[in-house]
This record gives structure tokens, sequence and C-alpha cells, in this order.
């Protein structure tokens, strides 16, 4: 069964992998690149990925063909943006909440690599309503 706090620890490894490719990679580099290191890690701790999907959008009821892609999606309930950017944007921020809610999935990390510390500075975790329907423990 699917738990808050099952996410709650799922979360913490996933921000465990981002902060070991910025360990081994640093700043300054492209998103792509960050992209597909932090997926080779998340696979290396034996987590279910996709990336790089489409994100199904439905206008009165008809299916449109957007091609809007999410980043990454872990054990298929995490949904999680990467950035490299000097600056995040509250932008960034509606993006994953868009995700979020379009895939139906309960939390979203939104990751920037261009930090000096990604626990501390580049990491932000949302959750919606799928999240709080959910059993704590």
């Amino acid at each position: 069964m699917i738990t808050q706090k099952y996410l709650d620890t799922l979360t913490y490894q996933i921000i465990g992998c981002a902060i070991e490719v910025h360990r081994e990679l640093g700043l300054g580099l492209l998103e792509r690149v960050y992209e597909k290191c932090f997926i080779q890690e998340l696979f290396t701790k034996k987590l279910r990925v996709e990336y790089q999907k489409s994100v199904p959008v439905i206008y009165k009821n008809e299916l449109v063909d957007c091609d809007l892609r999410y980043d990454v999606l872990v054990e298929d309930l995490i949904v999680i943006e990467l950035k490299s950017v000097e600056t995040m944007l509250p932008l960034f921020d509606a993006q994953l909440l868009t995700y979020m809610k379009l895939l139906k999935k309960p939390k979203g990390i939104l990751i920037n690599f261009n930090v000096s510390n990604i626990f501390k500075e580049g990491q932000k975790t949302f959750v919606n309503e799928y999240f709080a329907q959910l059993p704590k423990l």
C-alpha cells in the first residue's frame, strides 16, 4: 500500500541521488547532462524510472497532442522536474504542479543543479490532493 511515509522515504532517496550527481559533476553543466546522470543514479538504486514521456492533455474531453513531456517519473509516483538555471522562477513551480495534476501523481520534486548545495537551496518538494488522500503510515 502506498502511504505518505513511503513517499517521504522515496523522496529522501531521490534527493540523495541528485546530491550524488551534483557531488560528482559540480555545477555549470547543461540540464540534459544532469538528467542522464541522475537517471543512471536512480537505476543504480534499483528504482523504477521513466523519463521524457508524454503528459496527456485532455481539452474538452479530447486528447490533444501537445508534445508536453515530463523529465523523470520515479516508481510511477513522484514527478521530477530538473533544472540547471541561475534563478528559479515561479513558472517552474507551476509547471511541476501541472504535471502532477495531469498525471494524477501525489508528489513532485523540483531540482536545480546550478547551486552550491542541492539539499539547502537546490530542491523543492510539492504535494497535492492525491497525497492528502493517502494514509500517513
